[in-house]
């Protein structure tokens, strides 16, 4: 068994001396992971990359999964990472704090310009969460490329599978996921 399996089963297990030793070793792709999360959000985000990977480790470090390798730890990273920020864009969206109001951006030829649309976070999670219920292996695979920034290649070796049938699959999903966020839009 590996030095890390043997550090993240013993920090799950409340020893605090061993959490604190993989922190370091991990921090840097977590802060990768957190910084890129961020640049992908729509609106001015008031959390910061630190404490967003800090939550995030301690929620890993207590939680009850055992991981059988860097892969599979870092896949749940980014798991852990996509509740918290779900769960900070809801807060956001909630009526009490004004959420639902629209807000219209002033330059719409900046946005127009932009390569890649950014997708309402909100609305893949609950895409995911029906994805999931249909295609687990899809979701997973989405989580393992959008959240934690794997390679498909990466992707495809922490399932277990060949490369091409992680390209297949993630064809699958995108189209799935798409077709999902537009009836959403649409019914909205």
């Amino acid at each position: 068994m590996s030095d890390f399996i043997n550090m993240t089963q013993a920090a799950q297990s409340g020893d605090w001396a061993m959490a604190e030793q993989l922190l370091p070793q991990v921090y840097d792709e977590l802060r990768k992971l957190a910084v890129g999360y961020l640049a992908k959000e729509q609106s001015a985000h008031a959390r910061q990359a630190t404490s967003l990977v800090h939550e995030a480790y301690l929620r890993l470090v207590r939680n009850d999964g055992e991981w059988n390798g860097e892969g599979h730890f870092f896949g749940a990273a980014a798991i852990a990472i996509r509740r918290i920020l779900v769960e900070n864009a809801r807060s956001r969206r909630s009526l009490k704090r004004g959420g639902n109001a629209v807000h219209q951006e002033l330059d719409e030829a900046a946005i127009a310009t932009t390569a890649e649309p950014v997708e309402d976070l909100i609305a893949l999670d609950e895409a995911l969460n029906r994805l999931s219920a249909v295609n687990s292996q899809a979701t997973e695979l989405v989580q393992l490329l959008y959240f934690s920034g794997l390679t498909l290649s990466q992707s495809a070796e922490v399932m277990g599978m060949s490369p091409r049938s992680a390209d297949r699959l993630w064809a699958y999903a995108k189209a799935w996921l798409r077709r999902e966020m537009r009836t959403d839009l649409e019914n909205s």
